[in-house]
């Protein structure tokens, strides 16, 4: 029981995150056309501020998870086949652009927006759009990995 609530809570955990990603990257960011540069600067800091606190929250749920089951269902980590490995350093490697995207270039895009300086703050969105790439390619690879056990 505690097992399936685990990873029920870990799957919702990379729904949110991931699915999250795939949404601004494939739906929102083509949309955003119709609306003037500044609007969608302003928009951008909304929305990234928004679901980096998300993150926040979905992060460490799955990191909590994941490390949970490992002990709940594997036994520790001396069990771990290789591709709960190959997912724990996909997860991790994303956890850390993550990290690395809201205190580099999300820091730079509310400090750029704040003193209303638009070629650095869509430097700043060019620059995290880049990393969610890379995390929902991860994120993605990550997933189906899990769906093949």
């Amino acid at each position: 029981m505690m097992a399936g609530i685990l990873l029920a809570l870990h799957v919702l955990g990379a729904v949110v995150w991931v699915g999250g990603m795939a949404f601004a990257l494939l739906v929102l960011r083509p949309s955003l056309a119709v609306l003037e540069p500044a609007q969608r600067l302003a928009l951008h800091g909304q929305v990234f501020r928004r679901f980096f606190l998300i993150v926040w929250h979905a992060m460490p749920v799955m990191l909590i998870t994941g490390y949970a089951m490992v002990t709940m269902v594997y036994g520790g980590f001396a069990h771990l086949p290789w591709p709960v490995n190959a997912m724990q350093l996909l997860g991790l490697l994303m956890a850390a652009i993550f990290v690395f995207i809201f205190f580099a270039p999300w820091k730079a895009l509310r400090a750029a927006l704040a003193g209303g300086e638009a070629p650095a703050a869509a430097a700043a969105i060019a620059r995290i759009r880049g990393l969610i790439q890379i995390n929902l390619t991860l994120g993605s690879v990550t997933i189906v990995r899990a769906a093949f056990g």
